[in-house]
């Protein structure tokens, strides 16, 4: 059954995701990447826009400005781990509840998504198109200073998706569980392979 996460999220909505799960968001998510969370953590400005209990999206998307408002063109994915010195504090001051971006994130977010009952939750890269499918309106936006890639694109999507929870609300790390993993397997399949050509000199 598909599973679809509508904002506002509260922790007993998140009850039973688990890593590997597939998920889908529906209402309201923002845009925010390095500048916004360094904003937010590193110089205590106030948020634009309350995330309680809403999504954010690593990500830098392509927003064409209309007559009335603006068109999202594409929302690719930025790499989540450029945002790991901030997110854990992040999570803790705002409430966000779902985190999405692209590739893992680390320790601190991890216990953060224990602490505060959140996810991480990977959307595929070069995806940005289908991305740009699921937003039905742009709303608002803050922090234009900042330039299209940065500012605080506040969007309404319908079935933002697929997601796939990379942390769980018990802080499981699925890119660090599988790091270890494929360690592991990497030495048995080495012997395997320099048994099979130990005679190349």
């Amino acid at each position: 059954m598909k599973k679809i996460l509508h904002t506002p999220i509260n922790s007993a909505d998140l009850e039973g995701i688990s890593v590997g799960d597939i998920v889908y968001l529906t209402g309201h998510i923002v845009t925010c990447r390095d500048v916004a969370h360094r904003r937010v953590v590193a110089l205590g400005q106030e948020l634009p826009y309350s995330l309680a209990g809403k999504a954010i999206f690593h990500a830098g998307p392509i927003v064409e400005p209309k007559p009335s408002g603006y068109n999202m063109v594409a929302i690719g994915p930025t790499t989540s781990m450029r945002m790991e010195r901030f997110e854990a504090e992040f999570i803790a001051a705002t409430g966000v509840k779902v985190v999405v971006g692209k590739g893992g994130m680390g320790a601190k977010t991890a216990v953060a998504c224990r602490e505060f009952k959140a996810l991480h939750c990977v959307f595929p890269g070069g995806c940005a198109v289908l991305g740009a499918t699921a937003v039905e309106a742009i709303e608002g936006v803050e922090w234009l200073d900042l330039g299209m890639p940065e500012a605080f694109w506040i969007m309404r999507v319908k079935e933002l998706g697929p997601l796939i929870v990379s942390i769980d609300p018990q802080g499981n790390n699925l890119f660090e569980t599988n790091k270890a993993l494929y360690a592991e397997r990497k030495e048995m399949v080495l012997s395997q392979i320099a048994g099979q050509v130990a005679y190349i000199k």
